[in-house]
């Protein structure tokens, strides 16, 4: 088994936790299938898990937060180390779209803002 894959299932508790919170945008296994092919980025921590998606935009590219789970003193300290590496690839955002409550988090503390606001609809057929 990949290495990748043994901390997947390590971690697969806190982004299942995660993905409550997409509105059904994902399963786990879109996730796994997503890091195999390098659309998401994993990074497992001991406590915590992030996964990471990069967005390239026409005129910046971005890192954005996908799904965070677990505990939150880990988090932050993982944050920065995520941080410097979508530097060195050229990012010059990082972004986060997610509950009210990351506006009130260690994120505040590390510079993350509100900047923007997410509205959604459902479409019903027919």
């Amino acid at each position: 088994m990949d290495l990748w894959r043994e901390k997947f299932a390590d971690c697969s508790d806190w982004i299942e936790a995660a993905l409550q919170y997409t509105g059904g945008t994902h399963t786990l296994s879109d996730i796994e299938d997503g890091v195999e092919a390098g659309h998401f980025q994993l990074w497992p921590g001991k406590r915590a898990v992030i996964v990471t998606e990069i967005v390239v935009y026409p005129r910046l590219k971005a890192c954005q937060f996908f799904l965070a789970g677990g505990d939150l003193d880990e988090l932050k300290e993982m944050v920065p180390c995520v941080e410097a590496w979508a530097k060195d690839l050229g990012c010059t955002r990082m972004t986060l779209a997610g509950r009210r409550g990351w506006e009130r988090s260690f994120l505040k503390g590390l510079g993350y803002v509100p900047k923007w606001t997410v509205l959604g609809k459902e479409l019903q057929n027919g």
